[in-house]
Parts: C-alpha cells; structure tokens; sequence
C-alpha cells in the first residue's frame, strides 16, 4: 500500500551516488523533500524526467525543497548517471535489501524488480503533502508536482 498524504513519511537511510548515508529526516526543520522513485538510470522516460528536474531545479530550491532520487541502481550506475547528466541533486541507491525503501513507499514492482515512479513531497514536519504512482512505461506530469510544491 502507497505512502498518502496526510500521513507521516517512513523515514529511511541510503547511500548516495558517493556511498554517503542520506537520512531522510535529516532533512525535517529545515527542508522540504521531492522524493522521485524511478525505474532504472540510463532509461529513456527516466533520464527525460529528470532533466527536467534538473534543468528547473531553481522551481524546487526557490520553495526550499531537496530533490532526492531513488532507484534500485548500484550507487556506481547512480554516479556515472549523475556525471554525464550534471544531476545536482541526490541519488539514492535502494539495491539491497533491493528495494526495501521502495517497498515502504508503496512502489516496488517485485515482478519488475524496480520501484515505479513515485512521487511524494514530504514537509519539513515529515508529513507527505502530494503523492503520485505511475505505472511503468507512464510519464510523470511534473505539473502537479510544481502545484502541490507552491502550496508549502
């Protein structure tokens, strides 16, 4: 069952692309958090979302929100991505227990082995504000995320 809004979001610890723990309540009085589940780095739909992301990242910072990534990827594919795309933001490694913090969201793919792109936008009480799943394949209309992210 997905995260929904309204309830407070599980907390986690994963490593970056650089193997550093990232803990999302670290984050709580300070920051907002778009946290962006993806299938898999170096993918079409995936790659295209997040350059989005990237190229309107000041979208996210001008509200004082972390983007943060998360996929099944090692934290090795995770950095080559990050390099040749010139992602600034966090990319976080679910790949063992594989996809565990995926599951806690509500959007592990067990069949797949992958998370399905989720979206959650988590206030700096640690409360989800927006939530989204999209089917594989399904773009996101990040839209709605810019919505809910002016709303804060």
């Amino acid at each position: 069952m997905a995260v929904e809004v309204g309830s407070k979001a599980p907390d986690f610890t994963l490593n970056d692309y650089n193997k550093q723990p990232v803990t999302l309540s670290q984050f709580q009085g300070e920051k907002n958090v778009l946290l962006v589940f993806y299938p898999f780095a170096f993918s079409g739909i995936c790659q295209g979302e997040l350059c989005q992301v990237r190229d309107e990242i000041a979208e996210y910072t001008d509200h004082n929100v972390q983007v943060i990534g998360v996929s099944v990827d090692t934290p090795f594919s995770l950095k080559a991505w990050a390099e040749q795309q010139g992602y600034t933001f966090p990319l976080l490694s679910d790949f063992w227990p594989h996809g565990a913090v995926a599951t806690t969201y509500g959007v592990f793919n067990e069949a797949a082995g992958l998370a399905n792109r989720g979206t959650f936008l988590i206030d700096t009480t640690g409360t989800v504000r927006f939530a989204e799943i999209n089917a594989p394949g399904e773009a996101r209309d990040q839209d709605a995320w810019k919505k809910a992210v002016t709303t804060l």
